[in-house]
């Protein structure tokens, strides 16, 4: 699948991954490969996700992720760390 992680100053991270999972405003989620579309609202919280180097996460501050032919675009309004 790929990922894109975008703030409204820069593009944080674009790549291939494995699974990954996200703060939903009504509870974590996980998206593996083939998943259904979706929209979801997103809490502050941590994203993982897991690149052929390895496991990666990061902490935002709430946004919007969606998810179509297992391409995921995940719109934060802020990375934390």
């Amino acid at each position: 699948m790929h990922l894109e992680i975008v703030t409204p100053d820069k593009k944080v991270f674009q790549g291939e991954v494995s699974e990954a999972s996200f703060p939903g405003a009504n509870g974590s989620f996980q998206v593996l490969n083939n998943h259904a579309p979706l929209v979801s609202a997103l809490a502050k919280g941590t994203v993982s996700f897991t690149t052929p180097e390895g496991k990666q996460s990061l902490i935002v501050d709430g946004g919007v992720v969606e998810v179509k032919d297992n391409v995921i675009v995940l719109l934060a309004e802020k990375v934390v760390a």
